[in-house]
């Protein structure tokens, strides 16, 4: 069957269509998305305008003219930190499901978290052994683990790089601000990460999310028109190397690197922080990049309702 997931991001609005069958991987068939940057339209309290709402509303009318043009039997949708977030976020998916017929699924932390657990599983295998998963939005930080395809420990975190960027000040910010965001983004982890600590060494640790492959590229991975099967890794020697080159470059200047588009340069420089904080805390010399996350998952859960 052919299935469309439309994933409602903090920067990202996501119309993913796929063929996928029962014991078989999802085939990408089409793909179509927009820089929204719905956090962008949020106001001190948290709240997303009427201007973020229109443009939300008007662009989940184009994907949902495509998904007819694209034969698609069921549509998924889904959102993620900007609208679980906000004070108004039920007002958000209320005008959305009334003015477009769509009804909106807001995805909790933990389940995000879970469903991006599955399908990291599903793309490495049983053979991987124990997993620990780390992947990083434009809201949020998810950072899971397990043995099977439901983790043992799974926690999202209010660490994503586009809401971390707009705690910034200057292009680029102060010596002295990336201190204070440092120590912050380091003990908020800190904080958190016993439950992970007390699960048991991975086997394998694996990261995915545009940002963190931004950074892999930035670190000298092969381009994304290598393929998927292509290993890709992040070192935290690096990863290290990169995030002080990041901290003095304005982010125009981070367009020149290599993996960093216009959209995400602003805030490659937070995610760089969390994902480097992580990788210290835990003792991640390495991460292993997956090219499947949230979408996959959904889609691998959805299939496993029909097979039931």
């Amino acid at each position: 069957m052919r299935l469309g997931v439309i994933d409602v991001g903090s920067n990202t609005v996501h119309l993913l269509v796929v063929d996928a069958h029962q014991g078989a991987r999802p085939l990408p068939a089409f793909s179509h998305k927009r820089e929204l940057r719905l956090s962008e339209y949020t106001d001190d309290s948290g709240h997303i305008a009427d201007a973020g709402i229109d443009e939300l509303v008007t662009f989940i009318g184009e994907c949902q003219a495509i998904a007819d043009d694209h034969g698609i039997e069921e549509l998924l949708p889904f959102a993620t930190s900007a609208i679980r977030e906000a004070p108004n976020g039920e007002d958000v998916i209320e005008q959305v499901r009334s003015r477009s017929g769509l009804d909106i699924q807001v995805m909790p932390g933990e389940d995000e978290a879970r469903l991006t657990f599955l399908a990291v599983r599903r793309w490495f295998g049983w053979s991987a052994g124990r997993l620990l998963v780390v992947d990083i939005g434009g809201g949020s930080l998810e950072l899971v683990t397990g043995t099977d395809e439901e983790p043992d420990v799974a926690m999202s975190l209010l660490l994503g790089a586009g809401r971390l960027t707009r705690t910034m000040h200057g292009d680029p910010p102060s010596a002295a601000e990336l201190k204070v965001l440092r120590k912050q983004i380091r003990s908020d982890i800190a904080r958190e990460i016993r439950p992970l600590t007390k699960a048991g060494l991975p086997d394998r640790v694996i990261g995915t999310s545009k940002t963190i492959r931004s950074l892999a590229r930035m670190c000298g991975a092969a381009p994304s028109d290598e393929g998927p099967y292509v290993r890709r890794t992040l070192s935290r020697d690096d990863l290290r190397t990169m995030v002080p080159k990041l901290s003095t470059m304005t982010a125009a200047q981070r367009t020149s690197l290599p993996g960093v588009s216009e959209s995400r340069s602003h805030q490659v420089l937070a995610g760089a922080m969390v994902i480097e904080a992580v990788m210290d805390l835990l003792d991640i010399a390495e991460l292993e990049l997956c090219p499947w996350a949230m979408r996959e998952g959904v889609i691998l859960r959805r299939l496993d309702w029909l097979d039931d």
